[in-house]
């Protein structure tokens, strides 16, 4: 988590006491994928939060099972499937009443009404706010994409074929589909996600922390996209935050390096690739308004590749000391150093910005990043590029203060539903 507004004594925010989401769908429809961002999401937020995925608990207990197994008429098979997913139920309770959660993520494919409305009355006696979300695909593109590039890599599907596992998963689908009710019982608080966003429909859903979610599911998809980040050019003044100071010459080389190494890399990736995907999807590049993240930026928008300027991606502003050395920095703010030695994230120099203060401010542009469906370039401060790391790769905010981002490496971030992955590469300086 990184940025939580407030601390309670409880450890819950926005009075929502203990809330529980419940996936529905068929297979390979986004479940995960939701669940998985949401939890990031909601950490990031301050939200103790926790996925239980029922497939992760079938598999430990049982490994890999053939699919005569997913057979709604194989009656035994459906007993113990059902009792596993029973108990991921009650631990997820477990954790919500005494385990110090707020939101857990029951992460399954609950396909009827009364799996539902038994979940839903578990919950309630409980005193947890129930919220289920509802994936449905109607695109059979969209469905087979998600099999080849999620499913067939999963667990279950060690060693196989991957045209034997596309077949395998999709008759299980199939095996799914045979029971499958979608949502219609409107006693219960619901989200309905068309095609990952798509479309949206909300149902009785009440509360504060309930209503972030759904704006968050609102700017949620699943397009394949490349986030980069890069590091600024080094400044004239470099050291200074207040003087606004120009790229140097040597951040100018840097500037037309970064541009000719990301687009040559783009042009062999996708030359490699040759998937639709990759041709179709367009660069954009964001900067802050700062005079460096601008002329770093300027090559760019020479080739014609659009630049976007927010202010929210300034670096943290370090107060009073700015410009100072760390030897300067101790002889001017001794006790402060201590302080900052001793919480680096939520220290603030006098008249400064804390790594949490900054968390806040990114999340206007963390949400325009979710929604973004091409390909992103970040070229801004380490300050923020650490903060946007973090968010992205699920990362404590006690570490933020310390995650590396070198200025000579182009870093790539791919996001998959089963979280991020990421590339960096070297700049031939």
């Amino acid at each position: 988590m990184a940025a939580q507004l407030y601390k309670t004594e409880s450890g819950r925010l926005f009075h929502a006491g203990a809330v529980a989401i419940i996936t529905v769908g068929l297979p390979a429809r986004g479940k995960t994928h939701v669940s998985r961002s949401l939890c990031r999401y909601l950490r990031w937020l301050g939200v103790a939060t926790r996925v239980f995925s029922v497939g992760n608990y079938r598999r430990e207990r049982m490994g890999s099972i053939p699919n005569d197994w997913f057979d709604p008429s194989n009656l035994e098979a459906l007993k113990v499937r059902e009792g596993i997913a029973d108990e991921c139920l009650d631990d997820m309770i477990e954790w919500l009443a005494h385990g110090g959660g707020q939101l857990g993520i029951y992460d399954g494919n609950n396909v009827t009404e009364e799996r539902r409305r038994e979940i839903h009355e578990k919950l309630i006696a409980r005193d947890i706010h129930p919220l289920f979300i509802e994936s449905i695909c109607n695109k059979p593109e969209i469905v087979y994409a998600n099999i080849r590039s999620v499913k067939i890599s999963s667990p279950d599907y060690v060693g196989w074929d991957p045209e034997e596992a596309v077949k395998d998963y999709t008759h299980r689908i199939e095996r799914h589909m045979e029971n499958y009710e979608t949502i219609a019982d409107t006693s219960l608080p619901f989200v309905k996600l068309l095609n990952v966003g798509e479309k949206i429909t909300v149902n009785r859903v009440a509360g504060y922390l309930q209503s972030r979610i759904v704006y968050y599911l609102m700017n949620l998809h699943v397009r394949p996209r490349k986030i980069y980040f890069a590091r600024t050019g080094k400044a004239l003044n470099d050291l200074s935050y207040k003087g606004d100071a120009e790229l140097s010459e040597e951040g100018h080389q840097y500037a037309q390096q970064l541009k000719s190494f990301l687009l040559a890399y783009r042009l062999q990736q996708t030359t490699a690739s040759g998937t639709p995907e990759e041709q179709e999807r367009p660069l954009t590049v964001w900067t802050s308004t700062r005079k460096k993240a601008r002329q770093t930026a300027e090559p760019f928008a020479s080739e014609g590749i659009p630049v976007r300027q927010h202010s929210v991606l300034t670096q943290l502003n370090p107060g009073e000391a700015d410009g100072l050395t760390r030897t300067e920095l101790k002889e001017k703010f001794p006790e402060e150093v201590v302080r900052a030695r001793q919480d680096p994230y939520r220290h603030r120099y006098p008249r400064a910005e804390s790594y949490h203060d900054l968390a806040v401010r990114l999340e206007a542009v963390i949400m325009e990043l979710e929604r973004e469906k091409n390909d992103v370039l970040i070229i801004a401060h380490e300050t923020v590029l650490k903060c946007l790391y973090a968010y992205l790769f699920d990362r404590p905010e006690s570490e933020i203060p310390t995650i590396s981002i070198p200025r000579n490496f182009l870093i790539e971030i791919t996001p998959s539903a089963y979280g991020c992955k990421e590339a960096r590469m070297q700049l031939d300086l």
